[in-house]
């Protein structure tokens, strides 16, 4: 196939679990709309188009929080993605001497952040060990909390393993020893049902551009009414101006500076969409492609699925690795071949490798979204066997 070829093929879209395509119409739309109408920045003036902006704001909140199970929209600060909100989170709670409990199922998102605090004011991390389906064990956790612990820091869905962790149980847990719960909602926000009000969630990070369908440079942190972070970052806000500090109510205390106004728009055509096609049904839909994936990949000899079990409930990520085969090769092979476009590598979780025994080889995963078929699984399946012929 020539490099022209390539370029100009269909693409079978198999990357949801980085960030979800195509955008449903709306989006794009939604993203023009602001640009055209509300190109004025929100809360900074009385004249129409920052009333529009800032109304544009406020919408998408309200979709959120019917989304996501909040209670008060002004609980949701926007940031520029998953990574700044789980950074707000983490490092505007923790103090010197801390103690936080995370997973190894985590991404770097959290880890990193963790670990640095670690080295600059001495917070102690501890890692509760997963198994190679991803699942953890409840009385070790609860076992692990000491009088310092201050933060529970637990993925929802785990970015390589596709597992599913019991958040409700991992609440509990943690208020009962006197602590919070942090939770990246990066891999469940969209694609599962999700009940932060519910399951007394006190802070939960989520992307706008993965299952909520927005746009890249868009996602937020709920922060529970009863919680109050050091903001990240201080500036304008176009409230209390007056005042040398940064102000108390929400969500100006967290959202310093001109917001990211067209693709919050886009972010709340998103969210609107999936509200209204139902995350539920969504989560079926996936499930049972999902399955599908992982049943017709097991029966290639010579490749190996990580994560739960084939008919164990788990979010829409297939990761896999071939025997003699280099996980780096097989997806730049069905991304030339066969114009599937998928990821390979760590993932950003190095220890959720360590749990799987694939920090050597790294993995391929697959993972479908809102959009895909079974078709493309079956492609996928044909590509497969033939990266394993030749």
């Amino acid at each position: 196939m020539s490099s022209q070829d390539h370029e100009t093929q269909p693409i079978i879209y198999l990357d949801h679990a980085a960030t979800s395509f195509p955008k449903p119409p709306e989006v794009s739309q939604a993203l023009l709309d602001a640009l055209e109408q509300a190109s004025a920045n929100p809360g900074r003036g009385s004249h129409r188009m920052a009333v529009q902006a800032s109304r544009e704001l406020f919408q998408c909140r309200k979709t959120l929080s019917k989304l996501l199970d909040v209670h008060n929209p002004v609980d949701i600060a926007f940031t520029a993605n998953t990574t700044v909100a789980l950074n707000m989170a983490i490092q505007g709670y923790l103090e010197a001497g801390d103690h936080v409990i995370s997973t190894m199922t985590e991404h770097n998102s959290v880890r990193r952040p963790l670990e640095a605090l670690k080295r600059s004011i001495g917070i102690e991390v501890t890692y509760i060990a997963v198994d190679a389906q991803g699942e953890i064990n409840l009385a070790e956790v609860n076992q692990a909390f000491t009088p310092r612990t201050r933060l529970l820091v637990c993925n929802h869905s785990s970015n390589l393993l596709g597992s599913i962790l019991p958040i409700a149980e991992l609440s509990s847990i943690a208020h009962d020893h006197g602590a919070k719960i942090l939770v990246d909602i990066a891999q469940s926000a969209g694609h599962i049902p999700v009940y932060l009000s519910q399951w007394k969630i006190d802070m939960a990070a989520f992307p706008g551009h993965k299952g909520l369908l927005g746009p890249q440079g868009t996602g937020g942190l709920y922060i529970a009414p009863d919680m109050d972070l050091n903001p990240w970052i201080y500036g304008g806000t176009g409230s209390q101006s007056e005042e040398i500090n940064q102000p108390n109510v929400r969500p100006d205390r967290y959202e310093a500076g001109t917001p990211n106004t067209p693709g919050i728009a886009g972010l709340q055509a998103g969210a609107r969409y999936v509200l209204e096609r139902s995350v539920t049904k969504i989560a079926e839909e996936e499930q049972i492609l999902t399955q599908m994936m992982i049943k017709k990949l097991l029966n290639i000899q010579g490749v190996h699925v990580l994560g739960p079990e084939i008919g164990k409930e788990r979010t829409g990520i297939v990761s896999f690795i071939m025997e003699h085969k280099d996980s780096a090769e097989i997806a730049f092979r069905l991304d030339r071949e066969f114009g599937i476009a998928v990821r390979a590598g760590m993932h950003c979780t190095p220890l959720a490798h360590i749990a799987a025994g694939t920090l050597a080889t790294g993995a391929v995963r697959a993972s479908v979204g809102y959009r895909s078929t079974a078709d493309d699984i079956d492609q996928l399946i044909e590509a497969i066997q033939y990266i394993d012929r030749t």
